[in-house]
C-alpha cells in the first residue's frame, strides 16, 4: 500500500473514528501489526475475516478473551479449504471463548438498536463513511472493489436521478 494511503487510513482511524490504533491487512504482517498496536495483548475481537486474521487475534489474545465469529469473507470464493488457524490451542490454554453470531438470532432487538444508533449518529458518537460509485454500469467494478477491500465503509452505486 503507498504510505499516503496507509497515512489517509490512520489519519481516518484517529480523527474520525476516535481509534487508538488499528490493523491494516494491506499492510501485511497481521501479527506484528497487532503486537505494535496492542502490545499487552487483546481482550475481545470481532472475526468477520476467519484465515491469517483469526489466526493472529489468537496469538495475541490475553487469557479470557473473547472473541466473537461473524463471518468468514477469507474463504467466501475460494475453491479449496481456506487454512484455517493453526493456533487453536492457544485459545484452549488461554481460557478464551469463541462464539458465533447472526444479527438474524436479534432481529428482536433491531427496534432499540435503530432507536440508539439514529442518536448517536445524529450527535456523532457513530460515525461512518461509504464509498460511491458512480451509475449503474459501475456496478460490477464496485462489487469487486468490495471483495479486494477497496473502500472505506460502505460500497454504494449511485444511480441517475430522472
Amino acid at each position: 500500500m503507498p504510505q499516503q494511503v496507509a497515512d489517509e487510513f490512520g489519519d481516518r482511524r484517529g480523527d474520525v473514528f476516535g481509534f487508538d490504533a488499528a490493523v491494516d491487512h494491506r499492510l501485511g504482517n497481521l501479527d506484528e501489526q497487532l503486537g505494535q498496536a496492542a502490545p499487552d495483548g487483546i481482550d475481545v475481537y470481532l472475526d468477520a475475516v476467519g484465515g491469517d486474521h483469526l489466526q493472529a487475534a489468537i496469538g495475541a489474545i490475553r487469557p479470557g478473551g473473547r472473541i466473537a465469529m461473524v463471518g468468514a469473507i477469507s474463504g467466501y470464493n475460494a475453491t479449496a479449504p481456506v487454512p484455517g488457524p493453526d493456533n487453536l490451542f492457544r485459545a484452549a490454554t488461554h481460557e478464551v471463548t469463541l462464539r458465533g453470531m447472526l444479527v438474524s438470532s436479534h432481529f428482536d432487538l433491531f427496534p432499540e438498536w435503530i432507536g440508539k444508533a439514529a442518536g448517536w449518529l445524529a450527535d456523532g458518537t457513530l460515525r461512518t463513511e461509504q464509498t460511491v460509485a458512480e451509475g449503474i454500469e459501475q456496478a460490477p467494478e464496485a462489487f469487486l472493489g468490495v471483495l479486494r477491500g477497496a473502500n472505506t465503509g460502505k460500497m454504494l452505486v449511485r444511480l441517475e436521478s430522472n
